[in-house]
């Protein structure tokens, strides 16, 4: 067993001991599993690969101050050999993140174990397939890491006393992790700030990291959210650099629950569409492929129809094309995701 579970294990042997000892007159919180489930086909230049998955969340809360937080990625992937046949592929299994939080005080939270990087916004918000409004991953999401293994501190506060504006941050240092294909993380260290304004309801910050190994290089990034109060509207943005290359997405969902024709049906159907380019960087295009980047400069536009069929459970179509000196082609998606809530035990 990796050294770092070992250390993990024992963190968390010791909160068990001290919920044990807690008055029994403290009120405990409930454990919960959640997370998500999806079968999706995805066409890309006319071949079409079947995408199921599960990604179980459990959130073990221990005490007021203690919270143990985990996802794994369970995934397949299939498709038809080029002479015919049956479908094939591989199922990955993936530790997305395995992490003890301490609430210190209301303005900082530590963290140990693996956990989502805090690079932009994508990977840790809108990564899950019931929350993100369109199925393809954005092009420039593997630029940086998606999971650390380390220490992070996190937290918010007001700007100032009387000032309507929020700041939020998380700060992190990650150690090198080669034992599992499923476990990997780089040495390395960053974190992000943002600036909330709750009137307008929006949101901008800025996000970078350092490699500590191999070339020891940098990667930055500015992030955009905004909600108005009076839309039905979610818009999202990003941008990001480093060595391997550069980019941006825009992206926005409306539901159309103001729309006063048909409005039964209306009110759970959502329109969402994305803007994006990617600019290849200083690597090979072999080197980029590996790390699941795009071989050339990349320009792509995509617009889509959620369905919501009953809480939890949503119907998702999409088409995209897609503009490179590598060749230009189109990308469909059709598919359903769930969204499903346990609670393993009663509030006592």
């Amino acid at each position: 067993m990796p050294a770092r579970l070992c250390v993990l294990l024992c963190v968390l042997g010791f909160m068990l001991g001290l919920v044990a000892a807690q008055s029994p007159d403290t009120e405990k919180p409930v454990p919960i599993l959640t997370g998500t489930a999806g079968y999706f086909n995805f066409v890309t230049a006319g071949q079409n690969q079947i995408d199921e998955q599960i990604n179980p969340v459990l959130l073990l809360p221990l005490g007021d101050r203690w919270l143990v937080e985990g996802r794994m990625e369970c995934e397949g992937a299939f498709q038809r050999p080029a002479g015919g046949g049956p479908y094939g592929g591989e199922v990955s299994k993936n530790l997305d993140y395995l992490q003890a939080d301490y609430i210190a005080n209301p303005y900082v939270t530590v963290t140990l174990g693996r956990f989502l990087t805090p690079f932009g916004i994508f990977n840790e918000r809108l990564y899950p397939i019931w929350i993100r409004s369109l199925q393809q991953d954005p092009l420039i999401l593997p630029l940086s890491a998606e999971s650390s293994d380390g220490m992070m501190l996190r937290g918010g506060f007001p700007v100032a006393a009387g000032t309507k504006a929020n700041l939020n941050y998380a700060v992190y240092v990650s150690a090198v992790s080669t034992d599992h294909n499923n476990l990997q993380s780089d040495r390395n260290v960053g974190g992000r700030i943002g600036v909330f304004l709750p009137g307008p309801r929006v949101e901008v910050g800025a996000s970078w990291q350092k490699l500590l190994q191999d070339e020891r290089s940098n990667a930055f990034g500015f992030h955009f959210a905004w909600q108005p109060a009076r839309l039905p509207l979610n818009v999202h943005s990003e941008y990001a650099r480093s060595n391997q290359g550069s980019g941006y997405w825009i992206d926005g969902a409306y539901r159309l629950s103001q729309v006063r024709f048909w409005q039964k049906a209306m009110r759970h159907t959502e329109f969402a569409g994305r803007a994006e380019q990617f600019f290849s960087g200083s690597i090979g295009a072999d080197e980029a492929a590996a790390l699941g980047l795009q071989p050339a400069s990349t320009r792509e536009g995509e617009f889509g129809l959620n369905y919501y069929l009953k809480d939890g459970l949503k119907a998702v179509a999409s088409y995209g094309r897609q503009f490179s000196s590598a060749g230009n082609l189109n990308l469909w998606t059709v598919g359903i995701a769930y969204r499903f809530l346990i609670p393993l035990g009663r509030a006592q």
